[in-house]
């Protein structure tokens, strides 16, 4: 059974940072997609950055470029998201996602969604 477990979020004024974390079980770190997406009340979800290793890709939402950046450590199961420059409509609930195995490249993954989902971690960037 594949599990998810984020955590990092939390309350942080204008231009702070966050680091969110997954904690990734029942699948397999080599061969998987896995990403985060964010709601915002009101708001469609939308992913924010995947990872695929079907093409070895990873894909930012084209806003998020340069402040969000993506990472994995396989040996712990783990994606991490290191969000800067933090700004008011980057609150949200984030979310972790996954599938296994990785058919799609990470953009579609991020456009179109995983499989598996775990419970939501909220940000909430105060002005």
């Amino acid at each position: 059974e594949v599990q998810l477990q984020a955590s990092g979020g939390g309350l942080v004024q204008t231009g702070g940072s966050l680091r969110l974390s997954c904690a990734a079980s029942g699948f397999t770190f080599h061969d998987y997609a896995i990403g985060w997406f964010r709601q915002a009340p009101g708001k469609e979800r939308e992913g924010v950055s995947c990872i695929s290793s079907a093409d070895g890709s990873t894909y930012y939402e084209e806003s998020l470029k340069g402040r969000f950046t993506i990472s994995s450590d396989n040996a712990k199961n783990t994606v991490y998201l290191q969000m800067n420059g933090l700004k008011p409509e980057d609150t949200a609930v984030y979310y972790c996602a996954a599938d296994s195995p990785s058919q799609w490249s990470s953009e579609y993954y991020c456009l179109y969604g995983m499989d598996h989902w775990g419970k939501g971690t909220l940000v909430t960037v105060s002005s």
